[in-house]
């Protein structure tokens, strides 16, 4: 293959073609939300899952809902619940008394999206056993080992810890979740628009399928071939390397970070900035790409000592100074 970084763009422009019809049903149900609709889409051309935190009624489940009915995919939705068990998510077995045998029934994992509703609203062995999916793409359920069709995305979402009623996801799932997106209010122009929308009974506006799923693997191997220069490879590992040890930079981050981030961050960063530059219809990724991106693929994977927290310094306000700070190649 060619991988000029012409003969690059050339396939990034025939591979992206699906994603401006994609983009207009989704915002014929979402008014706003530029950058909930456009890291959804970066989180599904990367095969990475997404985890949304909002306060209720901010369209995050609309959203979703929004994504999967624009492409032509099976999609399930999961509300978890506190009285939720495992095999509510992922199936289970079940004796026939008749054969003397156990059938397997699949639990509604087995999608290619799966909505995970107020993923913090069950305990923590409901949503470990998502762990499995996420990372392995596969499900075991009693001795055999069921793969998951492709593709496959988690997206999640969940109200702010501090509400009632929630329970703190683990640090091995959170870190499974490619991108964090932190939702805020629409403008006052935008609640207008949605007070037009959505503001009557009965139906409500819907987007229909346009998207094939051998268009978004077809699109997956094309974000493969982007290029990206050592220099910016050279930069996405210091910006992951700083949240482990800032005074190998110069910064006097020490005291504040607990847990810095994994090479997990490292392969997310690299693949969900080549996924943003097919967003944007170019065959390299820029600098500012990574940094685009990167409080979203790094916000959820450092963690803050007491220090920080008596000082009201959250992991999102470090990784900033972190990219404040790290000269720009």
């Amino acid at each position: 293959m060619n991988t000029g970084i012409s003969a690059i763009n050339e396939e990034v422009k025939e591979a992206s073609a699906f994603l401006q019809p994609l983009f207009t049903e989704i915002n014929k149900v979402v008014i706003g939300q530029k950058y909930l609709v456009e890291r959804l889409v970066v989180g599904m051309l990367a095969d990475g899952h997404v985890l949304l935190e909002g306060v209720p009624g901010l369209a995050k489940t609309t959203s979703v809902k929004a994504l999967a009915n624009g492409l032509n995919v099976n999609f399930s939705r999961i509300q978890f619940t506190p009285d939720m068990l495992p095999a509510d998510v992922i199936g289970t077995q079940i004796f026939n008394p008749q054969s003397g045998d156990f059938s397997t029934r699949k639990g509604p994992v087995f999608a290619n999206i799966v909505l995970a509703d107020e993923i913090n609203r069950a305990p923590a062995k409901v949503q470990s056993a998502l762990l499995e999916a996420m990372q392995e793409r596969q499900v075991t359920i009693g001795n055999e080992s069921y793969p998951l069709a492709e593709p496959f995305l988690v997206l999640a979402t969940q109200n702010p810890i501090e509400q009632e009623g929630t329970y703190p996801l683990p640090e091995a799932q959170v870190d499974r979740f490619m991108l964090k997106l932190k939702i805020d209010y629409p403008t006052r122009e935008e609640e207008r628009q949605i007070l037009e929308l959505m503001a009557r009974t009965g139906s409500s506006p819907s987007a229909q399928p346009v998207v094939q799923a051998e268009q978004i693997i077809r699109a997956r191997q094309v974000i493969n071939d982007i290029y990206i220069d050592d220099k910016v490879k050279d930069y996405i590992v210091d910006l992951v390397c700083c949240t482990r040890n800032p005074e190998a930079y110069n910064m006097n981050l020490k005291e504040l970070i607990q847990l810095g981030a994994s090479p997990r961050a490292t392969i997310s960063l690299t693949l969900a900035a080549k996924a943003y530059a097919f967003l944007k219809g170019r065959g390299y990724v820029t600098p500012q790409d990574v940094k685009s991106i990167g409080l979203d693929v790094l916000r959820h994977r450092v963690a803050v000592t007491f220090e920080a927290e008596a000082e009201e310094r959250d992991s999102e306000s470090i990784v900033q100074a972190i990219f404040d700070a790290l000269p720009v190649p």
